[in-house]
């Protein structure tokens, strides 16, 4: 068989959800308008923060973060999905492939972290809240973000390298709708098995360190809000975990129903459909959380929408 060693001609044909052309203009369809919410939503979350000084704290800054990450994890996969279907093919080039698995890499990388320094945002502002202003201070904040780009782009950038090691036969079928590291290592020709226990390891770390952040950062917050006295003070101390708590179940509850999916079913296809969930429904469903559960963010849209509507 002949095979083409990584070069500029060579290319790869994703799969897709489906190959029936009856479903093509649904399925475009739907990712479009789900695509549209997503942008739209994240943005108005970022426009809401940014124009009102009573949201400019950590917590509303991280979330802007989340947001814009959100826009750009989406942004990877599902406009060249799109394009596909809109011109009937399944082809990708080599680089637009390694270029979609490196960015989202670190983009889903990303939202797992800041999930996790949000999780540390509200354990300070709970268990610490005479010195919550000094701790989470903008600079401090700023190296949080930071220093969750740094893991993330040197973990990306490990993994590109190692596929860049890889071989693959002409006319690869990737059975997916957007190019992910681990179809890669299944469907190269050569040797994949460094690149396989490091794609594993490091996933591993990725996940486990950040869980038990989240878990440490919440028991500590369960365990001051047991010592106070007052239940509104309980309550109002809470809330305002309420919306990252949906979060994060949401992020994480998604990417479960993936992995155990893939390891239930042996048909691509159902862990495809899977995948669709912490892609794009999870992303679409964030700044709905953040903007219905959250008082302060509703007062804040109430105030935006009402200057947009004077202005006109």
């Amino acid at each position: 068989m002949e095979v083409e060693n990584h070069t500029v001609l060579s290319q790869f044909l994703l799969l897709g959800l489906s190959e029936d052309p009856e479903l093509q203009p649904i399925l475009f369809g739907l990712f479009l308008s789900m695509y549209l919410v997503t942008v739209l939503g994240n943005l108005l979350i970022i426009l809401t923060v940014s124009s009102d000084s009573h949201l400019h704290t950590p917590m509303y800054f991280f979330l802007c973060n989340l947001s814009l990450i959100d826009i750009c994890f989406t942004s990877t996969i599902i406009p060249k999905m799109l394009v596909n279907i809109h011109a009937h093919s399944k082809e990708i080039s080599y680089l637009e492939c390694l270029t979609q698995v490196y960015f989202f890499m670190i983009f889903v990388g990303m939202d797992d972290m800041l999930l996790t320094v949000m999780a540390y945002d509200r354990f300070v502002a709970i268990c610490y809240p005479l010195k919550y202003t000094v701790i989470m201070n903008p600079r401090h904040c700023g190296h949080l973000v930071l220093m969750c780009w740094i893991i993330m782009l040197c973990f990306s950038l490990t993994h590109i390298l190692l596929v860049k090691q890889l071989t693959f036969s002409i006319g690869t079928e990737i059975p997916h709708f957007f190019c992910e590291v681990a179809q890669l290592f299944k469907v190269a020709s050569s040797d994949a098995l460094i690149g396989i226990i490091v794609m594993y390891v490091s996933t591993a770390l990725l996940v486990v360190f950040p869980v038990a952040g989240i878990l440490y950062s919440y028991s500590q917050i369960v365990s001051t809000l047991v010592r106070m006295s007052s239940f509104l003070s309980k309550y109002k101390a809470f809330s305002t975990c309420g919306s990252h708590l949906c979060v994060v179940s949401l992020f994480y509850g998604t990417g479960l129903g993936v992995y155990l999916s893939s390891a239930v079913t042996h048909s691509p296809q159902e862990s495809s459909i899977a995948s669709v969930m912490y892609t794009v429904v999870a992303p679409m469903l964030n700044p709905f959380i953040y903007s219905l559960r959250n008082k302060d963010m509703k007062g804040a849209l109430g105030r935006l929408l009402s200057r947009a509507a004077s202005y006109s």
